[in-house]
């Protein structure tokens, strides 16, 4: 049985092969990705154009609020015949003050409320001038910088956002192709849950992943040099003050990041016992109310669900203050640009708009270093998810039969099939199937029976071509397997396995499988098998809807797939452990039902339950890979031999 999947790693095995084969794959779509990652780096381009702009703006607009005291008003107040030399004096006086607080010249926007105590010659000279169409010029730049910018990254989202899905879709037609060219080795050898996974989960981490990181690898990127750059050219003084707050603020982060990875870890192994308890009390919770052990499982839970809260609560609070730390980062920044820059501003260092062009830029230098490490996190993932997936694709198939190949039509198979000195291992160097011989003459039932491990299946498989015999030969008709593509052999056998599987979809659907045959067809089928009672209790017959659930018995779904063996109405047929899974009462109904569809063909029959291989034209017992017993049943019981062991034991208490 499966396991339940276990997820997607979070590092791959080879990060940089891995990446250079998505990247490889992705070459359908390389122009596409391109397109939208140059977007994306102009429109990265363009948002750091707008703190300088948004300075500019501030700078003009504090030009346009002060007073205008300068030289030339100076000059021209004083040499003006209108106004008095007492308000000259004033004027001259107020100009000295306004300079002691350092307010004077173009740094400073004076003392609003001094203008009142000037004369209106006077206020008139150095009343503020606000330029007006300077402002709306550069609001327009502004505006246009930014509706750009974000058109831009609508595009490059839109394009990646197709790629991925594009990628995607190409990547499950791939794996959907490919899944049907595998051997039945492959499926064998690895769990189901994992092979879902890497159809499914896999996938759709690649693809919900891929086209966010690549845009924000590039547009962080871009943020964080390019604001480093601007901020180091509009003043270094600042430049190392905001880096070096920043830097503090991550080192903090990376501090409490360190600390919860444990309790993170902790977390998701609680959790793992946790839901593996609760699944092992849910399939047992029969057994557990019998043996009266509802206090023993409580008592467990209690103790796992205490761990897990221990450990969610601790993660959880850590993980916690990444939130305000982050807020402390990018706040802690723009305390320490204000405090510096109002220092620099007061000696006339910088302007008011420079404070205001280094607060935007301490964002874009703050955000893309977190959005770098998610990215590149994500990108692990997308790794690990890619690998698993190229792993899937790159396995070895079955050989191509194109060419070369008889066919063997159903109309044309007279039932005779001869295995000659096969030999045959899952392993190099270790063969299960040693010399095996025998020849099934049309309409023979044989029934084949051993202990576990003896290689009932294994022959089923070969006479399938599942596998390659590894030395001799199956015929079929006087035509080898090895002549006959696997979809030829497969279409003149007819398999009724252990489990049974019907899918979701409607009775007839589910009978005549692949198959074009008339509703008489269906019934007739269903009446021979016995199945036909319970369709006609169905709502809509026929055409009511089923699936694999267990709203119906395994004996009725037995019974459905011996119907569909009977419509294919295949020359060759393979009954493997087929009642092994119902009751005694149930077993006598699929048995008649069995009986009626080996009339005419030839059958090999796998059974645990000797009693049911009675009727057996011919009986060979295999152990070790060996037929070690063959003839009828009441042969095999006078010799008293391996075969009277067997079904004596079925017997014993």
């Amino acid at each position: 049985m499966p396991r339940p999947n276990r997820g997607v790693p979070e590092k791959s095995k080879d990060f940089k092969g891995a990446m250079k084969k998505l990247f490889a794959s992705l070459n359908k779509w390389k122009y596409l990705v391109i397109v939208s990652l140059v977007l994306a780096l102009i429109s990265a381009i363009l948002a750091l154009i707008t703190p300088n702009k948004l300075s500019n703006l501030t700078d003009t607009i504090t030009e346009g609020i002060r007073p205008q005291i300068n030289e030339n008003t100076i000059r021209e107040i004083l040499a003006s015949e209108d106004i008095s030399d007492q308000d000259k004096s004033a004027f001259i006086e107020m100009a000295h003050e306004m300079e002691k607080e350092g307010n004077s010249d173009n740094n400073g926007i004076g003392s609003l409320a001094k203008l009142d105590t000037l004369s209106e010659p006077v206020k008139e000279k150095i009343k503020p001038i606000m330029d007006l169409d300077k402002i709306k010029g550069i609001a327009i730049i502004l505006l246009a910088l930014h509706a750009v910018s974000a058109i831009l990254n609508f595009i490059q989202a839109f394009t990646l956002t197709t790629v991925s899905n594009r990628y995607a879709k190409n990547l499950r037609a791939k794996i959907s192709t490919k899944i049907n060219k595998l051997p039945l080795r492959y499926f064998d050898s690895h769990e189901t849950g994992d092979v879902l996974s890497r159809i499914t989960n896999d996938v759709d981490m690649v693809a919900q992943n891929m086209d966010n990181t690549m845009s924000t690898l590039v547009t962080s990127i871009t943020l964080l040099l390019g604001s480093t750059l601007m901020m180091f050219i509009t003043n270094w003084v600042m430049a190392i003050t905001a880096i070096i707050a920043s830097i503090i603020g991550f080192a903090f982060s990376a501090f409490i990041l360190k600390r919860s990875q444990k309790y993170f870890t902790a977390r998701q192994k609680e959790l793992g016992k946790m839901n593996g308890h609760i699944e092992e009390v849910y399939s047992g919770h029969n057994v557990i109310k019998t043996c009266n052990a509802t206090k023993l499982v409580t008592d467990e839970f209690d103790e796992l669900n205490k761990s897990l809260y221990d450990c969610n609560r601790k993660s959880q609070f850590l993980s916690g203050l990444m939130g305000p730390t982050m807020g402390f980062v990018g706040n802690l920044g723009y305390v320490a640009v204000c405090i510096v820059g109002a220092i620099l501003t007061s000696n006339n260092i910088i302007t008011f708009g420079v404070i205001v062009a280094f607060m935007i830029y301490v964002r874009m230098f703050t955000n893309p270093l977190s959005q770098i490490a998610q990215a590149l996190t994500a990108l692990q993932s997308i790794a690990a998810a890619s690998e698993r997936v190229f792993e899937f694709l790159e396995e070895n198939e079955m050989a191509e039969e194109k060419t070369g190949f008889k066919k063997l039509k159903r109309e044309d198979a007279k039932g005779k099939i001869e295995f000659k000195n096969v030999k045959f291992g899952y392993d190099e160097g270790k063969t299960i199937i040693k010399n095996f011989n025998l020849t099934a003459t049309p309409g023979e039932k044989i029934a084949i029976v051993g202990p576990t491990g003896a290689g009932k299946t294994t022959m089923v498989n070969l006479l399938m071509k599942f596998y390659e015999i590894k030395d001799g030969d199956i015929i079929i008709d006087g035509i080898s397997t090895k002549e006959l593509t696997r979809e030829n052999i497969h279409d003149l056998f007819i398999m009724v396995l252990q489990d049974t599987w019907l899918f979701d979809g409607t009775v007839r659907d589910n009978l005549k499988f692949n198959n074009e045959v008339r509703d008489e067809t269906i019934w007739d089928a269903c009446s021979t098998v016995g199945v036909d009672h319970f369709i006609r209790t169905l709502p809509g017959q026929l055409d009511a809807e089923i699936d694999n659930s267990d709203s119906i018995s395994q004996g009725q779904k037995q019974l459905l797939t011996i119907a569909r063996g009977m419509i294919k109405d295949a020359p060759f047929l393979i009954l493997d452990e087929a009642t092994s899974s119902v009751d005694t009462r149930t077993e006598e109904i699929v048995q008649r039902a069995m009986d009626k569809l080996t009339i005419g063909r030839t059958s090999f029959i796998i059974a645990h339950r000797l009693s049911t291989i009675k009727n057996a034209n011919l009986i060979l017992v295999m152990n070790e890979g060996n037929i070690v017993e063959q003839g009828t049943h009441e042969e095999l019981m006078k010799k008293n031999g391996f075969y009277a062991d067997l079904y004596n034991s079925q017997f014993k208490k």
